[in-house]
């Protein structure tokens, strides 16, 4: 019985991955997730109370696999600027991956207070790998300096889901020559 719960589990989560990659936020409902995996609207009930409560686990699921792989890339780099650079690309790599697009699509306003503290502690530990980095750079503050290179990262992100103009491909390559060397490129 608890084998057949888990794999329950698993399929509503695989659910809304496709669900939030394919049509956003708004497509996540929970009779939307009944019908891609068979079951009725009630159970869907009887595992998440709510679509915040998919969210939040996709979340602690999902985002610990791609920080791994942000750290795995960034673990061969043979200096700081070439961890900077893997601590970028990757996170673009990466946006194509449907447990990525899913997490992005989620608005943290609609979350309740305990599912934004996840998403936020996940981020400081994604945050977190790339300050060493930025202090052998000679950053003199280099926490801060991490958080404004996620918001590089983010708004390429961002850039890349909304099917801008650029291919990806340059979106990331603007973004390292942001991280690296600012403005001027």
């Amino acid at each position: 019985m608890a084998e057949h719960r888990s794999m329950q589990r698993a399929a509503l989560l695989d659910a809304a991955r496709t669900l939030l990659s394919e049509g956003g936020t708004e497509a996540l409902t929970f009779p939307a997730l009944a019908e891609r995996t068979g079951l009725a609207r009630s159970s869907v009930y009887e595992y998440f109370r709510s679509r915040a409560a998919v969210v939040e686990e996709l979340c602690e699921v999902d985002f610990p696999v791609w920080a791994a792989e942000v750290a795995a890339a960034m673990a061969v780099a043979h200096d700081p600027e070439a961890k900077v650079e893997a601590y970028v690309r990757t996170q673009l790599e990466l946006v194509g991956d449907r447990r990525h697009r899913a997490v992005v699509a989620i608005s943290a306003s609609e979350l309740d207070a305990g599912a934004r503290e996840k998403i936020r502690a996940a981020h400081g530990g994604l945050v977190a790998m790339i300050v060493q980095a930025l202090a052998d750079l000679g950053h003199s503050r280099p926490r801060l300096a991490a958080m404004l290179l996620q918001g590089v990262v983010d708004a390429a992100v961002r850039r890349i889901e909304l099917g801008a103009a650029e291919p990806p491909a340059d979106i990331t390559d603007t973004a390292v020559s942001m991280a690296l060397r600012g403005i001027r490129g």
